[in-house]
């Protein structure tokens, strides 16, 4: 079995200028090989959810949206997302009710997310060995699954250490 991949790893170094870049050209690619198309709004969504490694919620994006001129309604954030998630370009943290964008959307995967309850960093890990486990538990319980999301809560390395001080 192939070691987990870790996406987003909990801070570090990290040059976010080319993650955002690689991020896009991925969400471009994703697209065509999907024969959808990423409009200029699902792109400064997208753009807006990768800002950070936060997760971004609906309200936070319409915000930021009314910052850069345009004034879209409610419905029209939650379209554009429902068509990130969909093409693979985010993902749900649903215990947080918000979205990360996902850095490997050519490659069908369920993931695992590791959550800091304190600064909202999240870090991304694919661990196939997760993912055979819980569907043979599913299939022992009589549960045919359609996608798997595991949300792990705690503090990261950085919250912990600062908060000794």
């Amino acid at each position: 079995m192939p070691p987990p991949r870790v996406i987003a790893p909990f801070h570090g170094e990290h040059n976010h200028r080319k993650c955002l870049d690689q991020a896009m050209q991925r969400a471009e690619a994703a697209c065509l090989q999907q024969g959808v198309r990423l409009t200029e709004l699902r792109r400064q969504v997208l753009s807006l959810v990768w800002e950070n490694h936060s997760p971004t919620r609906a309200y936070d994006i319409l915000a930021r949206l009314k910052e850069k001129g345009r004034r879209p309604a409610p419905p029209t954030a939650y379209r554009a997302l429902e068509f990130l998630r969909s093409a693979g370009l985010v993902h749900r943290i649903e215990s947080l009710n918000a979205y990360v964008g996902c850095a490997d959307p050519m490659v069908g995967h369920s993931s695992q997310f590791f959550i800091c309850d304190r600064c909202d960093a999240v870090a991304e890990v694919h661990d196939t060995g997760v993912t055979e486990h819980l569907t043979r538990n599913a299939e022992r319980l009589g549960l045919h699954t359609a996608r798997h999301t595991v949300e792990i809560h705690g503090i990261c390395t950085r919250c912990y250490h600062n908060d000794q001080t």
